[in-house]
Formats: structure tokens, C-alpha cells, sequence
């Protein structure tokens, strides 16, 4: 089983706008979270749910679906899977899906893109999209 598909940062703000059960999750990890930014999803009236998909090693979290729940993700919610540049968000998607959560959605390029030719980050994503974000 596979997850619902992958949205533009834009639809991933439209439909958390239109659908008061939408949720968005940042996979990525607290220092990322922490150095990067975060999106700001205030204005919508809710907090993106920050639950990483792996650790700073690279180990997959255990608790990740069952962390999910307690976040409030259901089988009937729309779930929107954020990541740095859209692939440990697609791994998030199906392990939601997998687990009858969602539907789960992965937001293509994530919070900053991948690298471009520049060898930086930034040129896309959430971030250069020009969608809300704060960094602490």
C-alpha cells in the first residue's frame, strides 16, 4: 500500500486552510527543527505536529505511528508529511498509510528544497515558496 500522493508546498497550505481536520507533521529532526525553522501554521489556527521520522543517526523512530496518534492523526485525517527536501517524508507517508492513518500526503521539495547547482539549499521548498515559517 502506498500513500495518497505528493502536493506542492502551496496545495499543502491550501488544504490545511480548508480542511479543519488536516494535519501537518515535520518529520525532520528537533535540530533541524531548531536551526532550520519550522512552518508557522498560526494564521490557520494550528500547530504542525513535529514528530521525527529518524534521529540525528539515521535511526528509523519506533515510536513514530504510534506518536502520530497521539498527535491526533486519524484514519480519516488528512496528514501532510514534511520533511528538508521531500524523501523521509514520503518513507513517513507510507508508514502512516501502512498503519490506516491518512490520508497521508508527502510535500514535495520540503522545508528547503534539495541542493541546487549552487551546492545550497533554499532555492525551493516550503521556505521559497514564501509560506510561513519562524525560526526560534
Amino acid at each position: 500500500m502506498t500513500y495518497a500522493g505528493d502536493i506542492t508546498p502551496q496545495e499543502a497550505w491550501d488544504l490545511l486552510a480548508s480542511n479543519p481536520d488536516a494535519v501537518l507533521v515535520d518529520v525532520r529532526t528537533p535540530e533541524e527543527w531548531r536551526y532550520v525553522g519550522v512552518p508557522d501554521t498560526a494564521e490557520l489556527g494550528k500547530d504542525p505536529a513535529f514528530i521525527p521520522w529518524v534521529s540525528a543517526d539515521g535511526v528509523v523512530n519506533p515510536e513514530f505511528v504510534a506518536q502520530l496518534q497521539q498527535a491526533g492523526v486519524s484514519a480519516d485525517d488528512p496528514v501532510l508529511f514534511l520533511c528538508r527536501s521531500g524523501q523521509r517524508s514520503i518513507a513517513a507517508a507510507n508508514a502512516a498509510t501502512a498503519a490506516g492513518l491518512g490520508p497521508a500526503y508527502n510535500v514535495l521539495q520540503g522545508f528547503e528544497g534539495g541542493i541546487a547547482h549552487d551546492g545550497h539549499r533554499g532555492a525551493s521548498g516550503w521556505k521559497a515558496t514564501g509560506l510561513a515559517w519562524k525560526q526560534s
